[in-house]
């Protein structure tokens, strides 16, 4: 019997879908036909350097085709961004929501391995700075050093617009995802891939 490989569907569907024969795919990837033929009809699956070159020539990210067996879900994308306004009731909840979604669904769904990994680093490192930059302005008022002379009023408003930024941030990234655009946050610092 036979092991099926979704992935030698999907670059056979992406072969088609860019009106290429199996013989144009060999000769642009330098991947022997018969390779070709066996990846297409599912006898083999490609690997390293083989699968690197028919993305090149397909012009598709590897991703792409190991996210075959996943299904694309737009509305768990949105609902996913919007996990972040759980730090507005819950102290590091824009992390931890996310983070249980993430780990729960990421092999399931469609990109999420990746816009989740974004998500959640951003998340991090915002959630750092925001904590952060009070505490350092308050630091500095009480030790006289003033290196920002700012009242706590003053900290709770910079503290309080600065939230609001990302909040507003995973609601225009949750509008976008629904409608099946996968735009997401900045990769700042990878600490979670």
């Amino acid at each position: 019997m036979k092991k099926m490989n979704p992935v030698g569907t999907k670059i056979k569907e992406i072969r088609l879908k860019k009106g290429m024969s199996q013989e144009e795919l060999a000769t642009e990837s330098q991947v022997s036909l018969r390779t070709i033929q066996r990846i297409e009809n599912n006898e083999n699956e490609p690997r390293g350097k083989t699968m690197q070159l028919i993305c090149e020539t397909l012009d598709i990210n590897i991703e792409e085709l190991l996210d075959y067996g996943k299904h694309e879900d737009h509305q768990f994308l949105m609902f996913f961004h919007l996990s972040v306004l759980a730090g507005v009731f819950i102290p590091i909840g824009n992390i931890l929501l996310p983070l249980i979604l993430w780990m729960t669904k990421k092999d399931k769904i469609q990109g999420l391995q990746k816009i989740g990994a974004r998500l959640l680093n951003f998340q991090i490192v915002w959630t750092l700075l925001s904590y952060l930059l009070p505490v350092i302005i308050v630091g500095s008022q009480f030790f006289n050093k003033e290196l920002i002379p700012l009242s706590v009023r003053s900290v709770v408003y910079i503290y309080f617009i600065i939230s609001l930024i990302n909040y507003v941030f995973s609601i225009i990234f949750a509008l976008a995802n629904r409608s099946g655009k996968k735009i997401t946050y900045p990769s700042i610092i990878p600490m979670i891939k």
